[in-house]
């Protein structure tokens, strides 16, 4: 079986400095946790499939296995929207603990660049 290189993730807090894209970016933008009725940051079974990093990267991965989406050898995340950017370091850096075994796939094929 052959070795897959992790996959950098490079994470953007400042809409003003999104990096350049090319074919081989993935980009995944976070909203904001909010729209029905709380607070950002509030824990919320609707709001966690869309700004669940890690559940989102795994979608990523998954998709390219489906062809459902080209390969792609790096990720943008724009975190712009998310009030708590800390949380999203958590999640990639492996500070939080995992929810399912898709949060270990994800800590094996992806790393935070920057």
């Amino acid at each position: 079986m052959s070795r897959i290189d992790p996959i950098p993730v490079t994470l953007i807090s400042d809409p003003r400095k999104l990096v350049p894209l090319d074919g081989g970016t993935a980009l995944i933008r976070l909203p904001a946790n909010t729209g029905h009725g709380h607070a950002d940051g509030d824990v919320c079974v609707a709001c966690s499939g869309i700004t669940d990093v890690r559940a989102l990267l795994y979608n990523l991965l998954e998709e390219h296995r489906r062809n459902m989406r080209p390969a792609f050898s790096r990720v943008v995340v724009d975190a712009s929207a998310v009030a708590d950017l800390q949380q999203v370091v958590a999640a990639l850096t492996g500070k939080l603990p995992a929810q399912a075994l898709r949060d270990h796939t994800v800590a094996r094929m992806f790393y935070l660049a920057g």
